[in-house]
């Protein structure tokens, strides 16, 4: 089985039911198909073939999802990234993956128009033929309907995924045909999808969660997907209840903004089985404002790395009532999970270790990095670099990153401790701590801060606020106000970009 077949199989099955709802306008699977081979055939002319990596630098629209699928029928590899990135980052990314292709949408081509002349690949764009690029239009024109079968197997590779490269460069993240399948079986197992289920697509389908645990795994069951190329809370809530939606995966900032959106309650929300967010765990307190604001118990906590497909654990619906910001109990359908020490062993329950995942969701390796890969994969098991405990009753809490973890006057801090203390405020929207350079005690706490209501001193404030909560030594000696946190596209919180800044305009000078 590859992903080729999944829409072809679909397409035999479902010709005339809806597979993809963009604006006004929808496929089914059978047309699907069809633009498919379409565009298969005018890029194998063009000389793309069985193991050529193709660019795909697109929002979500059905043009995104006709490329991808055309490129994996002719056995290549497809490289989705995110269409906000810059000309030098997409420059990186075509060298390091030595692409043949790379097909852009119309609104956001132009970004990329300086390296169209000294990068000797073919340029593709939705839209009109111009400045060097070919007509998508034209080319599924041109193309044939005959069917063309993928022959590649479930050990063959498919994709590489570039990771946000928050401190550095991005790593190519290279996977095989059995590792998006694994992990889009055990979405479309434990959120119950079928042929019946409605998936909206927000979040970046660049991204792994969005792609192969939401959107692969739908096709996977011939469910029907609704495409958004952007996010808005209003959009969220007009989408769900026009569409009936089912389905929908989104970062944890996703909910907290459409919670505060004022009219929420006029919206029909009651079709979703399943809410779910991933790429950071909420707080008790921040899932229940979601659930009352949403009038729903069906949220869904899944934890996951990209290299892992993404698998790990979640947190069902039923145990948010009494585990809510809990990461879950156990690892997720086709995967394992442990808490280890710095020499691999197990922890006991309630210390902090590594968390490490094994299972066939787990990326081939970084692409043309073995160095890296085998730092990360160990025995079969991929070290997250997160810092996790088990509770008595067996469940995971996420302590933090371990490379974000804060060694001050040699006292591990972690900044998520101390976060999900002052985001409690009432006047504090929201906040990240980082640690930065001290002379003497190696690195000292910081506080960058979101207000939502004025503060008249930001230190004395928050130390006030902090007394009691967590151990002096934990408190920020530096603050500084924000107006907003820098994320990327899947919503974390770029914390290299906030460390930085520099300690030159704080608001408050050291204490």
């Amino acid at each position: 089985m590859n992903i080729s077949e999944l829409l072809a199989r679909n397409a035999r099955k479902f010709p005339d039911k809806e597979v993809i709802i963009e604006g006004e306008t929808a496929l089914t699977y059978a047309e699907l198909d069809d633009s498919v081979n379409r565009l298969a055939s005018s890029l194998a002319r063009l000389g793309i073939q069985t193991g050529d990596k193709v660019i795909l630098y697109m929002p979500n629209t059905q043009e995104f999802i006709i490329s991808y699928f055309a490129v994996l029928r002719l056995g290549a590899i497809v490289v989705p990234i995110n269409a906000r990135l810059t000309a030098e980052e997409v420059k990186y990314i075509i060298h390091h993956s030595e692409a043949k292709a790379l097909i852009a949408y119309d609104c956001i081509y132009k970004a990329l128009q300086s390296l169209v002349a000294d990068n000797n690949i073919l340029w593709i764009k939705t839209g009109d033929e111009q400045d060097g690029w070919l007509s998508f239009a034209q080319l599924l024109e041109k193309g044939t309907s005959k069917s063309i079968v993928c022959t590649l197997d479930e050990d063959d590779e498919a994709a590489i995924l570039y990771t946000s490269g928050t401190t550095g460069r991005p790593k190519g993240v290279l996977f095989t045909y059995r590792n998006i399948l694994a992990v889009a079986v055990m979405m479309a197992l434990e959120t119950k999808m079928d042929a019946k289920s409605r998936i909206l697509h927000m979040m970046p389908l660049s991204h792994s969660a969005p792609l192969h645990l939401f959107f692969i795994a739908g096709m996977y069951v011939g469910a029907t997907h609704v495409l958004s190329p952007t996010f808005s809370p209003e959009v969220l809530l007009g989408l769900t209840a026009k569409h009936q939606i089912t389905h929908f995966f989104g970062a944890p900032v996703a909910y907290l903004l459409t919670a505060k959106h004022p009219h929420i309650h006029h919206y029909d929300l009651t079709s979703v089985k399943y809410w779910v967010y991933g790429g950071a765990p909420l707080s008790t307190n921040e899932v229940k404002f979601i659930q009352e604001k949403f009038r729903t118990n069906r949220l869904m906590c899944v934890y996951g790395l990209t290299e892992a497909g993404p698998n790990g654990t979640y947190l069902s619906p039923e145990e948010h009532a009494i585990k809510a910001g809990s990461i879950g109990r156990q690892a997720a359908l086709n995967c394992e999970v442990k808490i280890v020490d710095d020499h691999g062993r197990e922890v006991p329950v309630g210390e902090v270790g590594e968390l490490i995942l094994s299972g066939e969701g787990t990326m081939k390796g970084y692409y043309k990095d073995e160095e890296n890969t085998a730092e990360t994969v160990k025995d079969g098991w991929l070290y997250t670099g997160d810092l996790a405990r088990r509770d008595e009753d067996g469940y995971l809490w996420m302590v933090d990153r371990k490379k974000d973890m804060i060694i001050s006057g040699g006292v591990n801090i972690y900044p998520k401790e101390v976060e999900d203390a002052l985001r409690q405020h009432p006047s504090i929207a929201d906040v990240a701590v980082v640690g930065v350079p001290h002379p003497e005690w190696g690195e000292t706490v910081k506080a960058f801060v979101v207000i939502s209501k004025p503060i008249e001193n930001l230190k004395q404030e928050c130390k006030r606020f902090l007394e009691g909560k967590i151990a002096d030594y934990k408190i920020p000696r530096l603050y500084e106000a924000i107006a907003e946190l820098p994320r990327n596209a899947t919503g974390k919180i770029l914390k290299q970009a906030l460390k930085n800044r520099g300690i030159n305009n704080e608001i408050v000078a050291r204490g």
